[in-house]
């Protein structure tokens, strides 16, 4: 399968060009604005893995649903906007998104779900994600699905949060019962690490991942290309990829 690179010149982008001749995937563009990049895919290309910049994610979506092509987005920090176009795409082409494509990650993800349904809203829910001082966004992809798999866990037992905060400042009361808060920590040279807390009166449970190399969300991201080629339109998980969505 011929593939384009997206945000080659990144710490991902040079994981997945590396990687991807080991998963039987020949990069025929890796495309940056960085000098000494590829600045668009050849005719012939077949799949894009995009970890790009999200301001550049619309129209690059746009030009391969015109041209069919599968497409992997690992790009996080997108507006609404720039969903739309997302979605708008995948009425042409099978899209994956997902905020981590590790296979450690969404499985957690499955078992954050099961934990807030299981514990209820008497447990309080905290998510702390912390990562490398040239990270851009926050908070992270992975730290929103994880609160959302939490508040998918408690909508089952009736009890979802009707929206998360970010971080605490200043006098802010006591905490509500079904609050849902995510804190995001930057520094050093940290890959990527994942903590969803449940605080109970008698008990606090402590469900964690963390990312010692890139290489398990490169892996992953190209996985899911090779998976997504030839599915029908439609925007599709990272779960979906390991079947247990």
């Amino acid at each position: 399968m011929k593939i384009a690179i997206l945000g080659a010149a990144g710490r991902m982008g040079r994981k997945l060009c590396d990687m991807a001749p080991s998963a039987g995937l020949e990069v025929v563009a890796k495309v940056d604005v960085a000098d000494g990049f590829d600045r668009d895919w050849p005719a012939g290309t077949e799949g894009i893995v995009d970890f790009s910049h999200h301001s550049a994610l619309p129209g690059a979506i746009a030009k391969a649903a015109g041209q069919g092509l599968a497409y992997v987005i690992g790009t996080t920090g997108i507006t609404p906007d720039e969903q739309a176009v997302v979605d708008a795409a995948a009425k042409k082409i099978p899209v994956v998104q997902s905020g981590n494509y590790s296979l450690g990650v969404n499985l957690l993800l499955a078992l954050v779900k099961q934990a807030a349904a299981t514990l209820g809203p008497e447990y309080d829910i905290e998510v702390v994600e912390m990562h490398h001082r040239h990270k851009k966004d926050a908070p992270s992809g992975t730290a929103l699905m994880l609160a959302k798999s939490a508040n998918e866990g408690r909508a089952a037992i009736n009890a979802a949060a009707e929206g998360f905060i970010y971080g605490r400042q200043g006098d802010t009361g006591e905490r509500p019962l079904r609050e849902i808060a995510i804190h995001a920590l930057r520094g050093g040279s940290v890959v990527g690490d994942h903590t969803v807390m449940f605080a109970g009166e008698l008990e606090r449970v402590e469900l964690v991942h963390k990312a010692q190399d890139r290489a398990a969300f490169a892996a992953g991201a190209l996985k899911a290309l090779a998976w997504a080629k030839g599915k029908a339109a439609g925007i599709y998980t990272m779960r979906d990829v390991l079947g247990f969505a």
